[in-house]
């Protein structure tokens, strides 16, 4: 059988869920699950569910016209969107972009146990020296992705 492994299956649907961000640049998707491989959350990169977005920019300008200064991450959203904050502790969340240090100090706050991580095209910033850092000091497990990358097509 075709059968995906739940690795396979949750690293989807971060990836599937990278899909519904509207950032041009970096579409980031993050899925959080329980040890009984139940889904807590997801989440995407997203401007802040009760604003304008036609109002906000997208660019990577400086200033006020930087998406940098409005969009929430992908695994703040997923922490942010859970039902039940409880669930968090002990959880693993699979990303499809390695976190930045705020959202790291987010998974350190709520108990989050292992990060899955896709790409990690920032290794070298100093933002993501500090979220090892961070991570390393917490005990929380960080590891790439090393399963199969399932396929999405969307029809257009």
């Amino acid at each position: 059988m075709n059968n995906i492994n739940w690795e396979e299956y949750f690293m989807g649907l971060a990836i599937l869920s990278s899909l519904r961000s509207k950032d041009p640049n970096s579409k980031v998707g993050a899925c959080i699950v329980d040890d009984d491989h139940k889904v807590v959350s997801i989440g995407y990169n997203g401007m802040p569910k009760t604003l304008d977005e036609d109002k906000l920019s997208w660019n990577k300008n400086e200033g006020l016209d930087s998406k940098y200064l409005y969009v929430c991450h992908a695994e703040f959203n997923a922490i942010l969107n859970a039902k039940d904050m409880t669930r968090l502790e002990g959880a693993t969340v699979y990303v499809t972009l390695f976190p930045c240090n705020e959202c790291v100090k987010a998974i350190v706050q709520c108990g989050i146990k292992e990060i899955v991580y896709l790409d990690d095209k920032y290794h070298d910033t100093i933002m993501c020296q500090a979220s090892r850092k961070m991570l390393d000091l917490a005990n929380i497990k960080y590891r790439r992705y090393q399963g199969r990358l399932i396929e999405v097509k969307v029809k257009e």
